[in-house]
């Protein structure tokens, strides 16, 4: 049982980890309210007792004494402690009367990360979204993955659909533009990726890098490839092509299965290896011998993650990506590309007919909406341009954006003329400080968990259901409860699908979370086995088994078939063979382009108030090739300034011939502190945020995803 009690009064807990996408399960032993250790999970069948160091800041989140744990109200006098229900009913009068004066769209809702690691949040809190009726949504999916979505959609029927690699499976892994290592995987589920990644050399296999930076994972990896930023695309376009031009394509038992395979051999003319050489930086050699090396091996796998996501073609690329591992035989075969089959299945099985693309547009620059929600660089000029639409008020749901989206001081001044925000949070961060309202959820120690998403990224199919360690503070608000009062205020009717109105409290009663996760279940592909009764029993998980082939049962298209040339990628492609743009010229101001990356001890912004997360050497710092420095005349250590097209930060460097010439480093999450936010471990490590130099018109043309990768910079010494 979990808790269990020993002689000496402390208590076993087990829990998943929900600081990263990788679901590593937790021992935590704790006695009379107080945390003493956390440990891996020895008993869990997925983890195995792999734990990062991340896991032990779960009990820094729980203790921290920044926290909030009631309603803060801001007033002339500054913050002020309210009831949760002023609060709340401050909120859905705020929101109605703007509505009613300025028309629905005048709210406005961004949604950050933390909220698909959060299973209240992922279960109640759409119906309180729908309530407030406006098409601007947006969150963090438009700042990192939409590319992968709309790829997923558009071949297969559901934006849910992204396919994972096999990696237990594979003997070859080409990953691109993906640190696993540290990110732990991402959009694809993997605890102790390390030793995984090592299990493919042991059984003979091997793992190439594609990066314009030697990472973590490149120095593990049995070859590396720069490449130059933003020309991802290119590279697979030639990869596709030498398939054709030497007669490589198979597919497998999918030959019956996929259609436009005739648009796709006529799209890669011109996209040879000789040509996209000098813009892609690897020789056209190199890449021939990229795919002969990748369709000789008996399990391949091409893996693409953020870096080739978040930038000018990063659509295009995902896109390619599960063309070529469609076109070498490697798509729904183990060791390869490979869907998975979930417990709670939250795609479904039926023919996803209301799914498209751009239904609606921003007003502003008319970027396309992408499963209900526009790119967040939409969001400042959707709030400072005047007419009809334009959002005067905001619902921040567990985000900052303010910190965490490109050109930082243009939303920052978005924000400052808003006449309502509320934000749903437990720290006062650069964006909960704008709020008027701050409604403070519990921790993630003071409520269950499942993974509902990451299930469908794992690369073997588990399910795990956490209790909640402790109990709310009295008078603390589950989220459950938060969003459905705000929906009960807002529109007094069909609180859940099916539901008449009799109150949310009478809802969560007769439902909550477990009746929620047991619908789900009864539904899924274990529904014989498996409910929430035995799952809430097994404290350490299940193992449902390795990934198995899906098709064609999971492929969700109208006819049933694979789409290999979507129309809209084939219009793109002629943006594409202008390449001028990636060239840097001895006569352009800004020469250099960017690159992020993230630190193993943080969770994008999330972990800076831990102090163990950030002590030791300041973690933001720049790297630049050391030609480069030279060049310049920067030493090891400098203070440098980088200066794009919308802002300017200063930062030291580090020089190194780890990251090729003519790119630029900055890691994602920093800059807490900027306008003094209270925090007090964040303060002494503000570093800057790279997000003072992104431009928000610097996108994927066709998501609008923020292209944060290939971002064109200079830089000089101070």
């Amino acid at each position: 049982m979990s808790d269990t009690t020993s002689n000496d009064e402390k208590s076993l807990h087990y829990r998943t980890c929900t600081l990263c996408e990788a679901m590593c399960g937790i021992e935590i032993t704790h006695s009379q309210g107080k945390i003493i250790s956390i440990k891996g999970d020895k008993q869990d069948p997925f983890s195995k007792g792999h734990i990062c160091p991340k896991a032990v800041a779960l009990q820094d989140l729980y203790s921290d004494k920044d926290r909030l744990t009631e309603p803060l109200m801001k007033t002339d006098d500054g913050w002020k402690k309210v009831s949760w229900k002023v609060a709340l009913e401050a909120t859905a009068k705020g929101f109605k009367s703007i509505q009613k004066q300025h028309g629905n769209d005048a709210v406005g809702v961004y949604l950050g990360n933390p909220n698909v690691h959060n299973l209240e949040s992922m279960l109640f809190g759409s119906d309180f979204y729908r309530s407030l009726k406006t098409k601007n949504k947006f969150s963090a999916t438009s700042v990192d993955q939409l590319p992968h979505h709309l790829a997923a959609m558009t071949m297969f029927g559901h934006p849910l659909l992204m396919p994972i690699p096999d990696i237990d499976h594979c003997d070859h892994m080409l990953i691109m533009g993906a640190n696993p290592i540290v990110s732990n995987g991402s959009i694809m589920s993997v605890p102790n990726v390390k030793k995984r990644l090592k299990a493919i050399q042991t059984r003979g296999g091997k793992i190439i890098t594609i990066d314009p930076r030697f990472t973590e994972t490149s120095k593990i990896a049995d070859q590396h490839h720069f490449i130059t930023p933003g020309s991802d695309a290119l590279l697979v376009m030639a990869m596709i092509h030498f398939l054709f031009d030497q007669q490589l394509v198979d597919l497998a038992r999918l030959a019956d299965h996929v259609e436009n395979i005739e648009q796709v051999e006529k799209m890669i003319e011109g996209f040879d290896a000789n040509t996209v050489a000098s813009d892609v930086g690897i020789k056209a050699d190199d890449i021939r011998q990229l795919v002969a090396d990748f369709v000789k091996a008996d399990h391949a796998v091409l893996y693409a993650r953020i870096g080739v996501s978040t930038h000018e073609f990063g659509s295009v690329v995902n896109w390619l990506v599960n063309l070529f591992n469609i076109l070498t035989g490697c798509f729904d075969e183990a060791g390869g590309l490979m869907l998975t089959n979930p417990a709670i299945d939250v795609v479904g099985s039926k023919v996803a007919k209301k799914l498209k693309f751009a239904r609606f547009h921003s007003r502003v620059s008319k970027y396309p909406e992408t499963i209900g929600e526009l790119p967040v660089v939409a969001l400042a000029e959707e709030i400072l341009t005047p007419g009809e639409g334009q959002i005067k008020a905001m619902f921040i749901g567990a985000g900052n954006p303010l910190l965490s989206t490109p050109n930082n001081s243009m939303l920052e001044k978005a924000f400052d003329q808003l006449d309502f925000i509320v934000s749903l949070d437990f720290f006062l961060n650069e964006t909960s400080r704008k709020a008027d309202i701050i409604l403070p959820p519990p921790s993630a120690l003071e409520r269950p968990h499942y993974d509902l998403i990451f299930n469908h990224l794992a690369v073997r199919n588990y399910a795990r259901y956490s209790k909640p360690l402790f109990e709310r503070k009295k008078g603390q608000m589950s989220e459950s409860e938060i969003y459905m009062s705000l929906r009960e205020k807002m529109a007094n009717k069909d609180l859940i699908s099916g539901i008449k109105a009799k109150g949310y409290k009478w809802v969560l009663k007769r439902l909550g979370v477990k009746g929620m996760l047991e619908k789900g279940l009864k539904k899924g592909p274990y529904a014989n086995t498996l409910n929430i009764k035995k799952l809430s029993e097994l404290e350490h998980g299940i193992d449902l088994g390795e990934l198995t082939p899906q098709f064609p049962k999971k492929i969700l298209t109208a006819n049933g078939k694979i789409n290999l040339a979507p129309e809209i990628y084939l219009k793109d492609l002629e943006r594409l063979k202008d390449t001028t743009h990636l060239t840097s010229k001895p006569d352009q101001k800004f020469k250099f382009r960017l690159i992020g990356r993230r630190a193993p001890r943080t969770c994008n912004s999330w972990l800076h108030n831990s102090y163990r997360m950030v002590k030791g050497k300041p973690a933001c710092i720049a790297l630049i090739n050391d030609e480069d420095a030279k060049s310049i005349g920067i030493e090891d250590g400098q203070l440098i300034r980088v200066t794009s097209r919308v802002g300017q930060v200063e930062i030291p460097v580090e020089t190194t011939n780890e990251i090729m010439p003519s790119v630029i480093s900055i890691p994602h999450g920093w800059g807490h502190g900027k306008n003094d936010t209270n925090l007090s471990i964040a303060n002494a490590h503000q570093g800057v945020s790279v997000n003072e130099l992104t431009d928000e018109k610097f996108v994927d043309k066709l998501t609008g995803n923020a292209a944060l990768n290939g971002v064109p910079v200079s830089i000089e010494a101070v």
